[in-house]
């Protein structure tokens, strides 16, 4: 299988992908694609992408080889120079609502009158009448079931799987181009949607406090130990079992509270250095951690 991080796995090579999407899905959609081999160009307003104001590092790695302008939109010579680039790109990617785009004249029938061959993938936060709601990452995830208490989730999980989906979409763009040169296409890729695909394993109670992989089975789950945590993914019967087997316990029912005691006992007296010589000298997948 080829390598998505060598430079020789180029999909999207010749593809011409010019972007007029801000904050995270977008850029980090457009980083995808040129990570494949896309020439990417991104169009940003006088006032810039709001990314670039509050986290300049994430701003400046999400645009690493995007050529990048400053284009007023709302501006006749803004928008004729849009149309300009369009002529020569293959897909446009967006992150506007239908309205927003409506009102620049840039509705789907609108593009496809002007720019017959050109394929659009439009990030929504939700599909179809309801592409013009207001929300964001954190309100796809509670939606999905993955906001389970007050904490925040660790990371942006429904920004980055939609972008990871619109990157797909501008595969899939570039293999109907291949087929159908003269016709484009329009993809629509929701951030809900990315939320509850990666919720599908906890609907499927997998990762459900119930769930094997949820904290029922004794050697899944993330313990204290004397100077940190100890990540231990020991899920397997043959991973449990050479895990009892260094705590000195018999190999028993990892789903059985006594276990979870008394593994978590072990675990406690033993420090990160003693627990990662268990996994190197055992074959045991954890991982150690700091505080």
């Amino acid at each position: 299988m080829p390598n998505p991080t060598s430079a020789t796995y180029a999909p999207l090579a010749g593809v011409r992908v010019l972007s007029l999407a801000l904050n995270l899905p977008g850029p980090a959609a457009l980083l995808r694609c040129r990570a494949m081999g896309a020439t990417c160009l991104k169009f940003e307003p006088p006032s810039g992408d709001p990314m670039g104001h509050y986290n300049p590092p994430a701003y400046a790695a999400l645009h690493q080889g995007v050529t990048v302008e400053v284009v007023d939109l709302k501006a006749e010579a803004g928008r004729e120079r849009l149309h300009r680039a369009l002529a020569d790109c293959d897909v446009l990617l967006t992150s506007f609502r239908p309205s927003a785009l409506a009102k620049l004249g840039l509705g789907w029938e609108a593009l496809q009158a002007r720019h017959p061959r050109l394929s659009q993938v439009a990030i929504v936060g939700a599909p179809g009448e309801r592409a013009e709601e207001p929300g964001h990452d954190l309100t796809y995830l509670a939606e999905s079931g993955l906001v389970t208490g007050t904490a925040l989730p660790p990371t942006l999980y429904a920004d980055m799987g939609g972008a990871l989906l619109a990157s797909e979409a501008v595969l899939q763009a570039a293999l109907h181009a291949r087929s159908s040169p003269d016709a484009g296409i329009y993809l629509e890729v929701a951030l809900n949607a990315a939320a509850d695909w990666l919720a599908l394993p906890r609907t499927w109670g997998l990762t459900t406090p119930a769930g094997a992989v949820g904290g029922a089975h004794a050697g899944y789950r993330v313990y204290p130990c004397a100077d940190g945590r100890v990540a231990v993914a020991a899920l397997e019967p043959h991973f449990a079992a050479r895990l009892c087997e260094a705590a000195g316990l018999a190999a028993g029912d990892m789903l059985a509270p006594v276990t979870h005691e008394a593994l978590a006992a072990w675990i406690a007296r033993r420090t990160r250095a003693e627990l990662d010589a268990v996994a190197r000298e055992r074959d045991v997948p954890l991982l150690t951690l700091a505080g």
